[in-house]
């Protein structure tokens, strides 16, 4: 591998953060090399498909940005690597704070603004991204990579694939063009097909071809034309597709390019006393690192581990749809979007577990020397929609998993995916969404995780647990009754072993009635408040004023879970409200009788959280700041014509 570095520039202004001092950027471009015979790289689906250059082998190129210590001597010795997702860098909305609705403010970091409370930078680690992704395009200073396309006889391979869609949720409902994946080779409809359903667990019903149309190889829409998608419905097409790239470069080039960083003389971070890669990833980054390290990937090509620590937030069980003929990397599954995608599948843990269908037993490690420091968090919402209890309990839900030393698993109570601003807006939920931030845990196990490549020990796993009786069945849990709090019906998500994702089961052209089986998955107990009582409880749901999930459901269709997304419940003010509402909560006054009392409560829980190493000092003092600004213990306004 070669980097090319096209630009140098001051980051911040200069700024000087903390012991490490300022900060600079590189931009460039890494052009990799892969030898498609090289067993280290036998596991790419489709790289025997690319072409090759005169020694035989392929040849790509992907967009780097560093920013690292001008000083190399005032730096923390740590690589630290975010795997982008979607392209796009956010790292700085989660470890730095920055809030912005501007994906350019994460994409091209410039101003002192953008380093935000400076968490990496007062640390001196040195950042790193890079593009990995070939369906991601070039928008809002995204990452993007030049991978090859994959080809048969000489031309694009062509396969017949499914392409899901819905609006409403993901799309937003006004559109009425779906820009598909992959082109059709044909506008010939006689070769498509169409197929709706209103819920997941529905039959299929075909749309007639003269009800939509492809407007050109990339979009399709329904007839007449301005003619609405029916929000929330899925939506099948089944046409054939051309310009599939090997999407499976992108592990081989985190490898090559992580290594290259660290090893090589030709590396712009030579001589800088590097002594350790940690790599992060959130959502579809930490499902991408979980994915890489399951292909061998973190063993380099002189046998030297690449990541030293790994830290895969919101992953779940699950891994990525990117090491496939026709990846589609963007798809996530969830109980009601993508659910027969590849997505999770066996081994799911760290520790060694058997799977009850394919009667191995293996572990997501590979036990070589290669296996880097493991840590895994995950909102509450994973363990409703992607499984998440499979990382410490197995898959028959019988028993808890003893994990590796070099591993530690995570919950965040009370959280969903992405936290949700606290807005009165629901959109097709039944629910307001949860606004209760992970931000804070992350950053106190990101400070563990650079203490535990060095040297230290990371605070002990929190999660569900058979042993205390915390994790149990989703359809088992009774919620509290409270005013505008719709609940699950059918409990959480179903993880399947895997499937025909081009036929799944219940589509038409499927030779399989159903999966091989399910994977049984468990959520964490509740409280009498419907709060978690297992995971890392931040003050939110340690010292509560709502009922906070990772679990939502639809408004016009209650039955299935929203994607990912948590529910926010307030607490009645006072015991007359509450009784007038039918709310079996305590009411705030019931709880805690004043402000005062509540604000002492929230700074001795802050300290004990500091305590464990759960939470860092400026992130408990900004709990009691929150808390002593908390408006919800005054009195509620008198209207004015009831005053006079």
């Amino acid at each position: 591998m070669d980097i090319r570095i096209d630009s140098v520039e001051t980051f911040a202004e200069g700024r000087s953060f903390g012991k490490a001092g300022s900060y600079e950027r590189l931009k460039g471009v890494a052009r990799g090399l892969l030898d498609p015979l090289a067993p280290p790289n036998s596991c790419i689906v489709d790289l025997d498909k690319a072409p090759r250059d005169a020694q035989g082998r392929v040849e790509y190129e992907v967009d780097v940005d560093i920013l690292r210590p001008v000083d190399p001597a005032r730096g923390n010795g740590v690589l630290f690597y975010e795997v982008t997702n979607r392209g796009n860098k956010i790292l700085g909305r989660l470890l730095h704070g920055v809030l912005t609705p501007n994906p350019t403010d994460l994409n091209d970091p410039r101003t002192l603004g953008h380093a935000g409370n400076a968490f990496l930078f007062e640390r001196g680690a040195t950042i790193v991204w890079a593009g990995w992704d070939p369906t991601v395009a070039l928008r809002d200073a995204t990452m993007t990579v030049r991978f090859p396309l994959a080809l048969e006889d000489g031309k694009p391979m062509v396969r017949r694939i499914r392409e899901e869609f819905q609006v409403g949720k993901r799309i937003p409902d006004t559109f009425k063009t779906i820009a598909l994946t992959y082109p059709a080779i044909s506008l010939d409809k006689s070769k498509a097909r169409l197929m709706v359903r209103l819920r997941e667990r529905d039959q299929r019903t075909e749309i007639p071809r003269d009800a939509w149309e492809f407007v050109d190889n990339r979009h399709v829409r329904l007839l007449p034309e301005g003619k609405a998608l029916t929000p929330l419905a899925i939506y099948d097409l089944w046409y054939e597709a051309m310009g599939s790239r090997v999407a499976g470069i992108g592990f081989a080039m985190t490898r090559d390019l992580i290594s290259f960083l660290r090893n090589d003389g030709a590396s712009p971070l030579a001589n800088r006393g590097l002594k350790h890669a940690v790599g992060f990833g959130i959502s579809q980054s930490g499902r991408f690192l979980r994915h890489f390290i399951e292909t061998g990937m973190n063993r380099d090509l002189a046998g030297r581990r690449v990541f030293d620590g790994v830290f895969a937030h919101t992953g779940g069980a699950a891994k990525t749809f990117a090491n496939h003929s026709f990846a589609e990397p963007n798809r996530t599954a969830s109980q009601h979007h993508d659910r027969l995608y590849p997505d999770a599948w066996y081994p799911f843990s760290t520790a060694v577990t058997p799977d009850p269908f394919s009667g191995r037993s293996q572990s997501l490690f590979r036990g070589d020397g290669s296996d880097p420091l493991f840590m895994q968090t995950n909102t509450s919402a994973e363990y409703w929609s992607k499984g998440a209890s499979l990382l410490s309990i197995d898959a028959a839900g019988k028993a808890d998993l003893v994990l590796p030393e070099n591993s530690r698993v995570y919950m965040i109570a009370g959280t969903q995916h992405a936290s949700s601003p606290p807005a009165e807006a629901r959109g097709p939920l039944a629910n307001r969404g949860n606004p209760q931030s992970v931000a804070p845990a992350i950053r106190a196990l990101m400070d563990a995780m650079f203490q535990w490549v060095t040297a230290g020990v990371p605070p002990p796993s929190r999660v569900p647990a058979l042993r205390d009786g915390t994790a149990v069945a989703a359809g088992a849990l009774r919620f509290p009754k409270a005013p505008e709090f719709a609940t699950p019906r059918f409990g959480g998500n179903v993880i399947t072993a895997p499937v025909d994702w081009i036929d799944p089961p219940g589509s038409p052209d499927s030779k399989t009635a159903k999966a091989d089986g399910e994977y049984v998955t468990l959520v964490s107990a509740i409280d009498a408040d419907g709060n978690e009582t297992s995971g890392i409880r931040q003050p939110p749901v340690g010292v509560p004023l709502a009922t906070y999930t990772g679990w939502n459901v639809y408004r016009e269709a209650p039955e299935e879970l929203g994607d990912r997304d948590g529910t926010y419940v307030p607490f009645a003010k006072t015991r007359a409200q509450r009784e007038m509402s039918g709310d079996t909560r305590p009411s705030l006054e019931e709880r805690y009788g004043s402000l005062e009392a509540y604000v002492e409560r929230v700074r001795a829980y802050a300290d004990r959280l500091v305590a464990e190493r759960l939470l860092l000092p400026p992130d408990a003092r900004a709990y009691v700041d929150a808390a002593r600004a908390c408006k919800d213990f005054a009195p509620d306004a008198i209207p004015d014509a009831a005053a006079k």
